[in-house]
């Protein structure tokens, strides 16, 4: 009975241990997440702030078609370099995420496998076919989430690449089109 009362306290003091860290990577994200949404917000403001100084001093047409350049290429690339760190800040963390879910998947899977040995210390004769079924489970088990994990990586760096590409060809058409 001791020893029951030790593997649970045990147990509990592992999962509080792995909320804490679940919570700080959850905190430093959104910690991240609104320094560049603050910065993103000020630069805004001091960037319309000229424009409207800039566009306010405009005289005629030929100038109008001049000032539009120097405001419409800045503010698309902002928004680009904007997006792109909200995109980092959200990857960093679900592999933060994905790295603490596996340590847990890792740690529960030893125990249920020191847990299965123990249990067929004691075991009647003839139940060695059921506990090895259930160790090549966990093994099938693992390598299904080791293959989604690795799914999930390759779908996070094409998506990250398909975002560089995209905003590398959108920032010379927006350019062009700016100074028609």
């Amino acid at each position: 009975m001791y020893q029951a009362q030790e593997q649970f306290a045990a147990l509990n003091k592992a999962n509080l241990e792995a909320a804490t860290r679940f919570a700080n990577v959850a905190l430093l994200s959104a910690e991240r997440l609104l320094d560049v949404q603050l910065k993103a917000a000020k630069t805004a403001l001091a960037d319309g702030i000229d424009s409207a100084k800039t566009l306010a001093e405009v005289k005629d047409l030929q100038q109008l078609a001049e000032v539009k350049d120097t405001v419409a290429q800045p503010a698309f690339e902002k928004a680009a370099d904007y997006v792109k760190s909200v995109y980092e800040i959200a990857s960093e963390t679900q592999a933060e995420f994905g790295k603490l879910i596996e340590q847990q998947v890792a740690g529960f899977n030893k125990q249920f496998v020191v847990a299965l040995d123990k249990l067929a210390e004691s075991a009647p004769a003839g139940s060695e076919v059921g506990i090895s079924a259930l160790k090549t489970a966990i093994v099938t088990g693992n390598s299904a989430y080791e293959n989604l994990s690795k799914a999930a990586k390759q779908f996070n760096d094409t998506a990250k690449s398909n975002l560089e590409a995209a905003a590398k060809r959108a920032a010379p058409v927006v350019a062009k089109k700016a100074k028609k």
